[in-house]
């Protein structure tokens, strides 16, 4: 669990903005809802092993409560609720917190905040598209391009059919998609024992690895015709990877078999983005899951969705040096000589805030020496300084702290646009059109 102090809370504002930003100008909506649920809606999702990483509890009325692992069971149940009142297709999207009781390791923590984009109602890869799109908008925006980070994109109807064309007992494929899913997590020899405990042939695992080393359709479009299975999953992948060039992200991305997402939900499209060193965990995934939502009782309704963590990309914008250095915005700082100008510094910074500017004073007695150091400290743009003989004559005097330069300015003068007193600074009120 983490506290934010005030500096991180600046980096966490930032990353949020950005993906604030990202997602409403690709037309998401955001939404939110309580982080505690009924126990039962992860179980629901996800099977009796979601229960050991939850951080569950009795409630008083002796119900079995959680906080949320993760949004998408309440995604749900909220879409759900509201039947057919929603006009689809949707396009939401949260930023939430979520709590997971399990080992701690480098990019993985038990509390975590998370963007989570969904698009519900769109039966084609179009919702893909949009998807990786902004996700891809905001990585951008963060700093990072195609040099540092890769999606890799795959299908889950495609590699079940591979499954079946391969002759793997049907049963098997929930637990060959979980060793799937961890190729290049663990050494082949680990997963190829695996592969043989779930009763695979070593000829069977020999092809099947094969395939997953290929990065283009061909090999996968030519099995699945030999074997006179559907080749709509492969379809599907060359229209997403069409649109994505469409889009400007094609270079982000890379056809990988090998990304299946364990989870059992998935029903198409999956995907996985990484820094291309490989030196980090997952920085986002997602997919189609066009069953899920059902489960809920919201109808059969086709959905795609992406989740975000906040914890990876800042571990890898840290890596790179990508991170703002970001100070608390202090336009101007007052500084009243003695207590008989406080209520002067009062009417003033009120004023000046109420122009849209920055402000702060001294709020207790301090000498002048002392108070230009917090000036200082808060950085502040512009120290006020209110001394009786200049009021005297309307006069406030200005310091910049960098320079050390004075300019004398006649309080309604100053008043009137304090912003040209900012050198140019393009944040200031005066300044915004």
């Amino acid at each position: 669990m983490r506290d934010f102090y005030p500096d991180q809370m600046r980096t966490r504002n930032w990353l949020f903005s950005r993906w604030r930003e990202s997602a409403t100008r690709y037309g998401f909506e955001e939404y939110s809802s309580s982080v505690v649920e009924q126990e039962e809606l992860f179980i629901l999702k996800s099977g009796e092993e979601i229960v050991s990483q939850l951080f569950n509890f009795t409630d008083k009325g002796g119900r079995r409560m959680a906080l949320r692992p993760e949004m998408t069971p309440t995604f749900a149940r909220m879409i759900a609720a509201k039947g057919g009142a929603l006009a689809k297709p949707l396009k939401w999207f949260s930023i939430a917190q979520c709590f997971r009781y399990e080992r701690m390791s480098k990019g993985r923590k038990r509390e975590h905040y998370q963007w989570n984009l969904d698009v519900v109602g769109v039966p084609e890869v179009t919702a893909e598209a949009e998807l990786l799109a902004v996700a891809l908008d905001a990585l951008g925006g963060l700093g990072l391009s195609a040099k540092d980070v890769v999606v890799r994109i795959s299908h889950r109807g495609l590699m079940g059919a591979v499954l079946e064309g391969l002759d793997i007992a049907q049963e098997s494929w929930t637990g060959v998609f979980g060793i799937i899913d961890k190729r290049g997590k663990e050494p082949d020899e680990t997963l190829w024992k695996l592969m043989e405990a779930q009763g695979v042939p070593e000829s069977t695992i020999r092809a099947l690895f094969s395939l997953l080393d290929e990065n283009t359709f061909d090999p996968f479009y030519e099995l699945l015709e030999q074997k006179g299975l559907p080749t709509a999953s492969v379809e599907d992948l060359r229209t997403l990877f069409g649109y994505l060039e469409a889009y400007g992200v094609r270079d982000y991305c890379e056809f990988s078999p090998s990304i299946v997402r364990g989870l059992p939900y998935y029903t198409g499209i999956v995907f996985e983005c990484f820094d291309r060193e490989g030196t980090f965990r997952a920085v986002f995934g997602g997919g189609r899951y066009d069953s899920l939502l059902e489960l809920f009782g919201a109808g059969p309704l086709p959905s795609a969705g992406l989740g975000f963590g906040d914890v990876v990309i800042q571990e890898i914008l840290q890596e790179k040096g990508l991170l703002p250095g970001l100070s608390r915005r202090i336009d101007f700082f007052l500084v009243p000589f003695s207590q008989e100008e406080r209520v002067q510094a009062f009417r003033t910074v009120q004023q000046l805030r109420k122009q849209g500017f920055y402000c702060d004073l001294v709020l207790n007695a301090k000498k002048l020496k002392g108070a230009l150091r917090e000036g200082a400290r808060l950085r502040a743009k512009r120290v006020v300084l209110l001394l009786p003989d200049e009021l005297k004559q309307g006069l406030l005097v200005l310091r910049d702290l960098e320079s050390g330069q004075e300019e004398r300015i006649p309080e309604e003068r100053f008043l009137a646009d304090p912003g040209r007193f900012l050198q140019d600074d393009s944040n200031s009120p005066s300044r915004r059109t």
